[in-house]
């Protein structure tokens, strides 16, 4: 028996990546997947991936910054499998030219928040009400331990994006939490994705000074987030509403 079984699970850039990961992962324990993904060929090859497994998955195209294309995932979803019980927030974007917002320019800014915190906001929109018709559900937002914390190498955009995510989490609890909605962020630590370690690879006194502020000695691994959002989705957080849980090797409380 699987943790969701009966649950279908909407999870934003669910195609490739942590996404990818957390389509396949909640696939075999049970969840029907609706895999919304800007990304064609991700998005198929992880909808294949998921059927030939045994499981069911639609694919929806979606840039989550575009309202249209999130209404039309949810309405994917319910057209095919009846209802929506998780909403995954998953998907977000980090750009090399965020920086200090003394520097920042407004396309970088516009493009970072439109995707990371409109993304999440468009989703629960039009999510929200499709929990509400199956009785409730729950919400799990993905923020960042950046959030938490100030930087002396500063990526404000992104930075207020996931703080503005952590803010709206919050906000959701209290509102739908009466209605059987629960909802909840995970602020990951430094995560080993193709772009942290193509960047690290190249400059070992960055990876050095980065992994001495982080107790556990390395870095997270996907799974590590995904495992956590798990739980999230399942029955077995259903007095877990509101929280921030930080996943992050204990970064966020390193004072030296």
């Amino acid at each position: 028996m699987g943790r969701l079984d009966g649950k279908v699970v909407l999870i934003t850039g669910g195609g490739s990546g942590m996404g990818g990961l957390a389509s396949r992962t909640f696939a075999r324990e049970g969840a029907r997947v609706v895999v919304a993904e800007i990304a064609d060929g991700p998005g198929r090859e992880t909808v294949a991936e998921i059927r030939d497994g045994g499981g069911e998955a639609v694919l929806a195209r979606t840039d989550v910054s575009r309202e249209a294309d999130v209404a039309a995932a949810v309405r994917a979803g319910v057209e095919a499998f009846g209802r929506l019980d998780v909403l995954y927030n998953n998907a977000g974007i980090f750009l090399t030219e965020d920086g200090a917002i003394t520097e920042l320019e407004e396309s970088v800014w516009d493009r970072v928040l439109n995707v990371n915190l409109k993304g999440t906001y468009l989703v629960c929109k039009h999510g929200i009400p499709e929990l509400i018709r199956a009785g409730g559900g729950s919400i799990v937002n993905i923020a960042s331990f950046v959030a938490l914390v100030g930087c002396t190498v500063p990526q404000d955009a992104y930075t207020a994006s996931k703080g503005g995510v952590i803010s709206l989490t919050r906000s959701l609890a209290v509102q739908f939490g009466p209605r059987g909605i629960r909802s909840n962020a995970i602020c990951p630590g430094p995560i080993e994705t193709p772009m942290l370690t193509s960047w690290l690879l190249t400059d070992p006194e960055a990876k050095r000074i980065r992994l001495a502020r982080i107790p556990m000695g390395r870095f997270g691994r996907p799974e590590d987030i995904v495992n956590l959002a798990l739980y999230l989705a399942s029955d077995e957080s259903t007095w877990t509403n509101g929280a921030v849980l930080s996943a992050d090797g204990g970064i966020t409380v390193n004072y030296f």
